[in-house]
This record gives structure tokens, C-alpha cells and sequence, in this order.
């Protein structure tokens, strides 16, 4: 089945991109939500959409083919909203899916992540650097063309962090068996004289506190998060696309799971107003529940 479409809904037509439709963020959970807040921070005046596919979370154990089956229903569904921009705020998903999606949804922009290995290796002074990702991000010929370029003349310390994701969707960030974990992935990168530390998954972010706590202030740890949120600024002033509107952006939250726990640790994670809705998955299409269908005007069913 082809996925291209027309996607009309996200350009006017003099073929520019409508500005005052809003942002689409995507990933398997929570994690994008620490790009969210950095997009928010850089253009507060833009309106987001965020779709949260905790029913497939986590996305860093599945066949590169299956995230793209997912990002590319969860893009669908966005641009059926309208959207002028989409952010893939998850590591394993742009590693798998980024240019499959461009090259499926050639009129709607797209910003991805990526592990943050070149400022790593630019700025590492012991010339060892340890790289928190996931097992899909780290098998990813992304990953290998980064380590080409920019990583030859370092040392790598990779750790999948098998659980933290977990941990993280679960609430549990600042607990003895988060912390227990951290150190199990961080203390052999220490040992070995490790001096910076990329997070290269966008959950990880919010055990910043915990990472900081384990390694202490003389490890540099990168962040991705406020670059791709620069990144969004700057395509979007690049098609001119830049919301005139001078009120505070709306938030809206969608997940494919429970949306009552994801409120609470959304807004936990966030501390801003939010909105949340559900969605959720049928013959491998997503569906809104009826606030969001009416919400966004949109016809029963959407495929």
C-alpha cells in the first residue's frame, strides 16, 4: 500500500505553507515531549500537535520496517489534521524512517534526531565518549554514517540502556531502580575515562537530574533537544511559514494509550498547560476518539 498523498491541507495555493497551521510532533511516547518543550520555549506562539504511540512504545526493539509502517500512519494521520511541519522527536524512528518519510510526504517539511556524536567528538577532551541509545538508533546506517564522519578519531561507549525507556513511560525517573540502572549503563563509561556523554533518545532527557547525580560536573552530557528545536525555527523561516499569531501556542497531546496516565505524567514532565486526547489503532490506521474528531472537524473515519 502507498502512503503518498496529496498533501493539500498543509500548502495554500501559491504552494507555500499555510503558517498558521500548527507543529506535528511524533514518537513512541513521552520522550518527544523534551523536544516539545525546547520547540515551545524557541517559538511559543506556534500551536503543537503531539501523537504519543504508547501503544507500540517502546519503538528501540522493532524491525526498522515497523517503525516506518507506524511513523508513517502517525504522519498521515497528522497532515488529515493539517500540519506544516512534522518533527520525528524520537531517535529510532529518524534513524529507520526520516528519509523514507521525506521521500513519501515530499511537500510537508520534516526535522529529525539525530545522537549529537560530532559536537561529542569536537568537544571531548580525554577523546572517549559514551552514546546512551537504543539498540534500533545504534544498528542504523544513520548511526554508521555518523560514526564515519565523526567519529574517527574517538572512542565510542555505546549502551542501549535495555529498560530506562520503561522506566521513564512509567513515572519511575528519580527512583532507586532508575538510578540503579543509570549507573549500571554509566559507570563502565566513567571507568574507562569517558568525559562526554550523548543522549541519544529523546526519554532520556528527563533523568538529566539522575545522569548528573551519577557522573558529576567534570562529564559533558549532550542534549540534541534545543538544536532540533532551532532546526524547526529556522526551516520554517526558511518557507516563511512562521505563525503571525502573537498569543500563547496551544498544546494538544495524543496518545494511543491510556490517556489518563499519560495526562498526568505529560504534565508532570511538562509543567504547561496541556490538552489531551486518545487515538487509536485498527487495521493499521489510526482513529481519533470523538473530542479529538470534533476538535478538528474531522469525518468519522479518516482513512
Amino acid at each position: 500500500m502507498s502512503l503518498k498523498m496529496d498533501m493539500s491541507d498543509s500548502v495554500g495555493r501559491d504552494g507555500r505553507l499555510q503558517p498558521d497551521l500548527p507543529i506535528g510532533i511524533l514518537d513512541s511516547g513521552v520522550g518527544g515531549l523534551s523536544v516539545l518543550r525546547h520547540i515551545h520555549q524557541q517559538l511559543p506562539h506556534e500551536n503543537l500537535i503531539y501523537v504519543a504511540d504508547q501503544a507500540h512504545v517502546p519503538y528501540g526493539h522493532r524491525p526498522a520496517a515497523e517503525v516506518r509502517a507506524f511513523t508513517g500512519e502517525i504522519t498521515r494521520f497528522l497532515l488529515t489534521i493539517g500540519v506544516k511541519l512534522v518533527v520525528v522527536a524520537c531517535n529510532t524512528a529518524s534513524a529507520a524512517a526520516l528519509t523514507w518519510l521525506r521521500e513519501t510526504f515530499p511537500q510537508v517539511p520534516f526535522v529529525g534526531m539525530e545522537p549529537a556524536v560530532k559536537p561529542a567528538a569536537h568537544q571531548t577532551r580525554s577523546g572517549k565518549v559514551g552514546v546512551l541509545a537504543t539498540a534500533g538508533t545504534f544498528v542504523s546506517q544513520r548511526y554508521a554514517t555518523l560514526m564515519e564522519r565523526y567519529a574517527r578519531d574517538v572512542v565510542l561507549f555505546e549502551n542501549p540502556c535495555v529498560g530506562l525507556v520503561e522506566q521513564i513511560e512509567a513515572g519511575a525517573i528519580d527512583t532507586p531502580e532508575t538510578e540503579a540502572l543509570l549507573r549500571s549503563f554509566l559507570m563502565p563509561m566513567l571507568t574507562a575515562g569517558v568525559d562526554t556523554i550523548v543522549l541519544g533518545c529523546t526519554h532520556y532527557p528527563f533523568a538529566l537530574p539522575v545522569i548528573e547525580r551519577i557522573v558529576g560536573t567534570a562529564v559533558a552530557i549532550i542534549d540534541p533537544a534545543p538544536a532540533v528545536a532551532r532546526q524547526t525555527g529556522r526551516v520554517l523561516q526558511q518557507h516563511q511559514a512562521l505563525t503571525s499569531r502573537q498569543e500563547q501556542g496551544q498544546i494538544h497531546l495524543l496518545t494511543s494509550g491510556n490517556e489518563h496516565k499519560f495526562h498526568k505524567l505529560a504534565r508532570q514532565l511538562l509543567n504547561i498547560p496541556i490538552k489531551t486526547g486518545t487515538i487509536h489503532w485498527k487495521n493499521g490506521r489510526l482513529h481519533p476518539d470523538q473530542k479529538t474528531r470534533l476538535q478538528y472537524n474531522l469525518p468519522r473515519e479518516t482513512t
